[in-house]
């Protein structure tokens, strides 16, 4: 079986380019792969994640720099930063429901256009007429229930942090830094995986395997700091 590229944090970084849509996986940036995001150059992105990390750290490097134009994320409470851009008119703010952005990557990566949720209903963002309606959600009936239509998400880059990899490329992941990051690996052009370490081909052994070599494109060692 091939082996899967490994490549610096540099090179990686490098893969995104201005105005990508870019997924990043982490929880409050637990299971962020920070020696990647902090080797992004490129501007104008939309960055798909869980939150706005912290200041300076995580996502919230890339918004004290101003490469973020536009953040969907389910919170950023935790980030004055991306309070501040978005007040200020500089950042364009998405926030959704975890579970809702959630089932918008994993439909991403299963090749569906979209999914229906009763979560939504009854409030603003169902009233298309509404001016603070995110982007007109499509109201579905169906067998006399009401849905929200929310469609799917994909990036041009994602940038996973796993545990260990194979030479092939299969990862396994640690704890509950698995989060958005399995469901971010299948759901782009070009998936970016770092790792602690890389171990013979067959060495995780195929009950552990939870993110499959033939989504991943390329390895990073993450480095000690």
């Amino acid at each position: 079986m091939a082996k899967t590229k490994v490549i610096s944090a540099k090179e990686a970084g490098a893969l995104v380019k201005d105005g990508d849509t870019v997924l990043i996986g982490g929880f409050m940036t637990n299971g962020t792969a920070k020696s990647i995001v902090n080797e992004v150059t490129a501007k104008d992105l939309t960055v798909v994640c869980n939150d706005a990390g912290f200041q300076n750290e995580g996502t919230g490097r890339l918004l004290a720099n101003h490469q973020v134009k536009r953040l969907i994320a389910t919170h950023v409470g935790l980030n004055k930063e991306c309070g501040q851009q978005y007040n200020e008119g500089i950042l364009d703010l998405k926030l959704q429901p975890q579970g809702t952005l959630a089932e918008q990557i994993r439909a991403g990566g299963a090749g569906l256009g979209g999914f229906l949720t009763p979560t939504g209903i009854g409030t603003i963002v169902a009233d298309s007429s509404s001016p603070t309606t995110l982007e007109g959600k499509q109201v579905v009936e169906l067998d006399g229930k009401e849905y929200l239509l929310e469609k799917a998400i994909r990036g041009n880059v994602a940038i996973i942090q796993g545990y260990v990899a194979d030479e092939s490329g299969n990862i396994r992941y640690k704890g509950s830094t698995r989060n958005f990051n399995i469901p971010m690996a299948s759901a782009a052009d070009i998936v970016i995986v770092e790792v602690e370490k890389i171990v013979p081909a067959g060495e995780i052994g195929p009950n552990y395997v939870e993110t499959p070599h033939i989504f991943v494109d390329y390895l990073v060692v993450k480095e000690e700091a």
